[in-house]
C-alpha cells in the first residue's frame, strides 16, 4: 500500500476505535526515518494500549509490514512504526508534556 493510501487507511482506523485529537504532521524533509506522524490521543492507558493493538490487527489484516509496536504495555504512549507512516497514541498528561505537534512543527 502506497503512502498516499496508507495515511487516511490509518486515520480511519484511529477514528473507528475513538482516537481523540488526531493531528498528521508531514515530516518530509525533517525526518529520515519517515514521512508523516500522526499524533492522537486516547481517553485512558486502557484506551491508549486498544487503539495500538486495533491499529496495528488492521495493517496486518492488509498485509502490511509492522516494523515495531511499542510502548503497549504502559500504556501511557503507544507507538506504531509502519516505515511511512509513524503513530503516536499517548494519554493527554503526556501528549501535554512531550509536545511532540511543536517539536516537529514547520519553522
Amino acid at each position: 500500500m502506497q503512502t498516499e493510501q496508507l495515511l487516511p487507511f490509518v486515520i480511519e482506523q484511529l477514528e473507528d476505535i475513538k482516537a481523540r485529537d488526531i493531528v498528521t504532521l508531514d515530516v518530509r524533509g525533517k525526518a529520515s526515518f519517515t514521512d508523516y506522524m500522526v499524533i492522537c490521543s486516547g481517553n485512558s492507558t486502557r484506551h491508549v494500549k486498544s487503539i495500538a493493538d486495533h491499529l496495528g490487527l488492521e495493517i496486518k489484516k492488509k498485509e502490511i509490514s509492522v516494523l515495531g509496536i511499542e510502548g503497549t504495555d504502559i500504556g501511557e504512549w503507544a507507538l506504531i512504526d509502519i516505515s511511512d507512516v509513524v503513530v503516536h497514541v499517548m494519554t493527554d498528561e503526556i501528549r501535554d508534556l512531550y509536545q511532540l505537534e511543536k517539536l516537529w512543527a514547520v519553522e
